[in-house]
């Protein structure tokens, strides 16, 4: 009889030691599969396709960061206008003259924090006669972007040089522009990248002849007073995410920089990230573009300056360009 109630206690001790050990492991289990970000900031970010969104690689791909991420790749700038004035997302990659069209359309709903890109339109030419701005005159140029920024930046580039004796061609696509360069249509195209980069993979007898971010540089030498930079790209976020999680913005712009430091110091690993996040469609033409693009972090008061001298162009030629009115100073933040 003993022996029978020392069995049955010994089993019952073995069924209690195996419970034990499943809890055990269902409570190691349980800790391992909490996400590693359960206690960091939620942020959601837009980026668009092409030079705006470059700069935005490694963040994309990197996974020890301050904040618990969520990107949102998008084609469009008016996708992304949607989402900032909705709230759909709290921080975006944008062009310049659409932050300001939102800022005016969402009744200044949000801020403008960084340039994360300059020019990025470039002159090319089938040939060989265009080494300085002014063997422009009397040449025909084909164009995109008519009623936009590289519209306004050419005429302003022209108009400053005293070229008067030009023709602007416009057509409505990059690529249709592209095409008709590259089946020798078209003698002198501008063109944005990633487009440049594009052409000159295709046909080594077409040049970048012109960039239009120096030729800006060189107009601005002897205007002290309004000072600007050929600024295109940009960071804004919505003013309430940054009333709200001020540590946390502070953390994606420093986070935001070291991704821009990282593309522009490691190019052909970036150009990879560039194709594997659908930036950009090739990494070789991403490695060949990102010096073009002019990928950079400008922020503080340095922004503000660069930006207004900027706006102030763009409104001279069309007030519709930046959304109908200057952005006032609560536009900039400046910290």
């Amino acid at each position: 009889m003993k022996n029978k109630q020392k069995r049955v206690f010994s089993i019952l001790l073995l069924i209690t030691l195996l419970f034990s050990i499943v809890a055990c492991s269902n409570n190691s289990n349980s800790a391992a599969e909490q996400p590693e970000n359960v206690n960091k900031p939620r942020v959601s970010v837009a980026v668009l396709k092409g030079p705006t969104g470059i700069g935005a690689v490694q963040l994309l791909e990197s996974t020890d960061l301050s904040n618990d991420y969520t990107f949102e790749i998008f084609s469009a700038p008016d996708e992304v206008m949607a989402e900032l004035i909705n709230g759909g997302v709290d921080i975006a990659a944008l062009p310049t003259n659409v932050a300001a069209t939102v800022y005016n359309k969402s009744e200044h709903e949000i801020s403008i924090a960084a340039i994360n890109t300059l020019g990025v339109l470039h002159i090319l030419e089938c040939g060989d006669t265009i080494q300085s701005i002014s063997d422009l005159e009397g040449k025909t140029i084909y164009a995109t972007g008519q009623g936009s920024t590289p519209e306004y930046v050419l005429n302003y580039i022209l108009q400053k040089n005293n070229i008067k004796n030009v023709t602007v061609e416009y057509m409505t696509e990059h690529a249709e522009l592209a095409a008709a360069l590259l089946a020798g249509d078209v003698n002198i195209a501008l063109l944005p990248e990633p487009n440049v980069t594009a052409v000159l993979l295709k046909d080594n007898t077409i040049r970048q002849a012109l960039d239009l971010t120096q030729e800006w540089d060189n107009t601005q030498k002897f205007n002290s007073l309004q000072a600007s930079q050929l600024a295109m790209g940009c960071i804004v976020a919505r003013k309430e995410f940054i009333e709200n999680n001020k540590q946390a913005f502070e953390n994606f712009l420093k986070e935001y920089e070291n991704s821009v430091n990282y593309v522009n110091t490691n190019i052909s690993e970036a150009a990879k990230l560039v194709q594997q996040y659908g930036i950009m469609e090739n990494a070789t033409a991403a490695e060949k573009a990102i010096p073009n693009c002019n990928i950079v972090f400008i922020s503080g008061e340095e922004m503000k300056t660069a930006l207004q001298g900027f706006y102030h162009i763009l409104f001279d030629a069309n007030p519709k360009s930046i959304g109908g009115v200057l952005p006032d100073e609560d536009f900039y933040y400046t910290k």
